[in-house]
């Protein structure tokens, strides 16, 4: 089946892991190198060659937001609202700019992701479990329930049975997320992790400032009970 075409200003959750569900971030220098091309391919005008190649950059380097001479030349595809990136897959909120916008991004970060690890690990072939996965949100309450899931999905690490109601140490679980660095979950309760990548004003409208975002994370965690029915179509499978 054809993917219907993505429209503009409409949000979807995108997510892909890796062929034959392999790790695809195999150490920090990986996962730094994804969010690089998170925030480097999106932009419509066409990418350096040179920001392709291997050693671009350095896991330093990607902490680094562009000077704003350089960010005013950008031409934003899509505007990332939350992300994940898991060892073996990853989990992307965004909204789609111009038209072909989600397309043309995720190809670029696709492509580019592939040619860096397939040239750093001296293999050849496909990484992705085929094309990228959309749902269109259209809901606001789906909404809300997308950016926890996007942000607890690193519960799987520390506690696999999350999804089946099943966190009995909420305090540390917590402290994990707070631990996690490759998500955009710092980022939203006043942690400055990963900024030049996200577009938070949606987010902030809907659940207020960093610290009732954290307040809403806490007591989703505390009534994963009541919460689950909801939460629990929102997998990756």
């Amino acid at each position: 089946m054809n993917q219907p075409p993505f429209l503009n200003n409409q949000i979807y959750h995108i997510y892909n892991r890796g062929v034959e569900k392999r790790t695809i971030f195999m150490d920090d220098r990986d996962y730094f190198r994804f969010l690089h091309d998170l925030y480097e391919f999106n932009d419509s005008n066409p990418t350096p060659p040179s920001n392709i190649r291997l050693k671009t950059r350095t896991p330093s380097q990607c902490l680094e937001v562009s000077p704003p001479n350089i960010e005013k030349r950008r031409s934003r595809m899509v505007d990332i609202l939350a992300f994940c990136l898991m060892p073996n897959h990853f989990h992307l909120l965004v909204r789609q700019g111009p038209d072909h916008g989600i397309t043309r991004f995720m190809q670029k970060v696709g492509t580019g992701y592939t040619m860096y690890f397939n040239q750093r690990n001296e293999r050849v072939g496909p990484l992705f479990q085929g094309k990228f996965k959309s749902i269109l949100v259209q809901e606001n309450r789906y909404l809300r329930h997308l950016y926890n899931y996007i942000h607890l999905n690193p519960l799987d690490l520390l506690a696999p049975s999350w999804r089946e109601n099943q966190v009995k140490d909420t305090s540390r679980a917590l402290s994990f997320l707070n631990n996690y660095r490759w998500s955009s979950y710092l980022d939203y309760i006043g942690n400055k992790n990963f900024p030049s990548i996200l577009d938070k004003v949606l987010a902030l409208e809907i659940f207020g400032n960093e610290r009732s975002y954290s307040k809403n994370i806490n007591e989703w965690l505390a009534n994963m009970e009541k919460n689950y029915a909801d939460f629990s179509s929102l997998t990756l499978e």
